[in-house]
């Protein structure tokens, strides 16, 4: 009955403490019903039903270990984690999260979070716990007063209470590491907030300068007819049309951009200005009838994505003749939205080179794509902006960079694309052949964030797992609380880097956050360990941690390779400086009692 009742008072205490956790998380949550608790933790208790019965099992046989009370308390605790390792993996799994790091943040989270609830449930339960298992305790501690020396009396009680202790502050530090991996969910969150609510800036600034631009063209719209004759002689016409292509085509652009403040964000803006080139010669095919031709309708067109991006009126000059294109389309085959204007051709321009030129200056943001709908084009932009990224399914075949900005050059030619110049039925897919140039702002505080924001357990780990030594070695504890006030301390880190960065350049505020934070640690080492040396081996092992992910963060292709031989000498050197801690503490004991070693 004993037994009952405490697995019954564990478990009990587990799942409250894990509808309080819920209740503070939705009151943290915009828009997330608080009442969600009571369902939460009636959820708890029926999912926790196989961990009411295997404490069930375990609670009997571990009171029956030879151990003190602390050593069986850790049994108990060890049981109750491989229970929260296994519901944490259940748990990544059933959101069914594609991307691995979501899986991992995702577990991660649900096992410091189940940890958290066991602790607190083992902590409130820490009377009754010691209460069951002193019984066999005290019995085990008379029966070997009578029969065992004083060496191994100590051995029996004084070792394993050192090692018990040690274990059990391990077990409490390793899941503290978990439970501070719990507010970088939040912070991560917030980061995301922040760039969405930049992402609505930019939008917003956007729809009032320009959206990104999808030029297209220019092309010629040939209407012509076609005669249906049925059974009964009856004459019936229909409609259709040819789209005709530029046989040659040269555009070439320069680009300027501008940067406008809108709040605490900037928008990136440009204008261009592009001089278009080139001819039409084509021949109408064969089985159509040359006197079924409307070359009066003929119009000229040309695509455009954002019509608020026109700077100045859009002139073509055809053969001479300045032609003043307006907005609407003929068709949208090609594209949704554009500008056209009657073209006045005749028989006589089939099998004519038509030349044509055009000017024009747009203005619009981030993007500037093409679609190259001709014979044989050539591209050619520059620009002062030394962060471009080249998009599409084509990149330049010549490109410079560098900091005083780029110039680029797309060239094509007909075995490059999958259609001719005439074209009566038009159904490929634009996207698959758009090529462009994004104006990529460098400084991307929040992508940069995020990184670091990952290898957040690896500062918390390192950082808890260093006091953790040094205070096996200089023998002074470090209560939970400070181990709590420490990992708060780094992941303030993480919103001074934000917020800062959103103001200065990230580098700048790397060093600002990471310095302050830095600083802080190591007064509060040597605040409690009142040593110099000690509180500056706290700075340094810091300021290199610090270091190496900054480093992390600014590469691409090698993160990984650095990463892992960083990792690697971090091991090592935790393992070098964990030789001399005497886990068990037999020497400590012997020489306590004057007691010769075996040799």
């Amino acid at each position: 009955m004993k037994t009952l009742f405490l697995g019954l008072r564990i478990w009990l205490s587990a799942s409250i403490t894990f509808g309080a956790g819920w209740l503070v998380y939705c009151l943290a949550i915009d828009n997330f019903p608080f009442w969600s608790c009571i369902p939460a933790t009636i959820i708890s208790l029926i999912g926790s039903l196989p961990i009411l019965v295997s404490l069930l099992i375990s609670l009997p046989l571990i009171k029956k270990q030879h151990s003190t009370v602390n050593g069986k308390k850790v049994y108990i605790f060890l049981v109750c984690a491989f229970w929260c390792l296994i519901y944490g993996s259940i748990t990544s799994l059933v959101f069914g999260y594609d991307n691995f790091n979501e899986q991992y943040i995702t577990a991660a989270t649900a096992i410091a979070a189940l940890l958290l609830c066991t602790t607190v449930s083992l902590l409130v339960n820490a009377r009754p716990l010691n209460l069951y298992l002193n019984t066999f305790n005290q019995i085990l501690s008379k029966n070997k007063k009578m029969e065992t020396n004083n060496y191994s009396e100590i051995e029996i009680e004084e070792n394993p209470k050192r090692s018990n202790r040690i274990m059990i502050k391990a077990c409490i530090t390793g899941s503290l590491i978990l439970a501070m991996l719990i507010p970088t969910i939040f912070i991560s969150n917030l980061v995301k907030e922040r760039k969405d609510r930049q992402a609505e800036v930019v939008t917003e600034v956007s729809n009032k300068w320009a959206q990104p631009q999808v030029l297209t063209g220019p092309y010629i719209f040939l209407p012509y007819k076609i005669i249906h004759i049925d059974k009964d002689k009856k004459i019936t016409e229909e409609t259709d049309h040819l789209i005709i292509l530029p046989d040659v085509l040269d555009v070439n652009g320069q680009v300027t951009t501008e940067l406008r403040l809108r709040s605490i964000y900037k928008v990136l803006l440009y204008r261009a200005a592009l001089k278009n080139s080139g001819s039409f010669q084509f021949t109408t095919p064969k089985e159509i009838d040359q006197n079924l031709i409307q070359w009066q309708d003929a119009k000229i067109c040309y695509g455009l994505s954002d019509f608020k991006g026109i700077e100045e009126r859009l002139v073509i000059n055809m053969d001479g003749k300045d032609i003043e294109l307006s907005p609407g389309l003929p068709s949208s085959e090609i594209s949704e939205k554009g500008l056209s204007a009657s073209l006045p051709l005749s028989a006589i321009d089939n099998n004519r080179k038509i030349y044509f030129a055009m000017n024009l200056k747009i203005k619009g943001s981030e993007q500037l794509h093409f679609v190259p709908l001709a014979g044989d084009s050539r591209y050619t932009l520059k620009s002062g902006w030394a962060s471009p990224s080249f998009d599409g399914n084509n990149l330049p075949s010549i490109r410079t960079v560098n900091k005083n900005g780029f110039d680029a050059t797309w060239s094509f030619n007909k075995a490059n694309l999958p259609f001719g110049t005439i074209l009566n039925d038009f159904k490929y897919d634009l996207n698959s052949i758009a090529f462009g140039v994004t104006m990529v702002q460098p400084a991307d505080a929040y992508a940069k964030t995020d990184r670091s924001i990952k290898y957040a357990i690896l500062f918390i780990g390192l950082t808890f797992s260093l006091f953790f030594i040094i205070e096996l070695l200089q023998k002074k504890s470090v209560h939970p609380v400070q181990y709590i006030l420490i990992g708060l301390a780094l992941i303030i880190f993480y919103t001074l880097l934000l917020s800062i960065s959103e103001f200065i350049t990230f580098d700048k505020s790397y060093l600002v956050a990471a310095s302050a934070t830095i600083l802080l640690i190591t007064f509060y080492a040597y605040g409690h360990f009142r040593s110099a040396k000690t509180a500056s081996v706290f700075g340094l092992v810091l300021s290199l941690l610090y270091g190496f992910t900054f480093v992390l963060i600014q590469m691409e292709d090698t993160a990984l390779l650095l990463g892992s031989i960083g990792l690697f000498i971090i091991l090592a050197l935790a393992m070098y400086a964990s030789r001399k801690i005497n886990w068990y503490g037999e020497e400590h004991a012997l020489a306590k009692n004057n007691l010769p070693t075996a040799n």
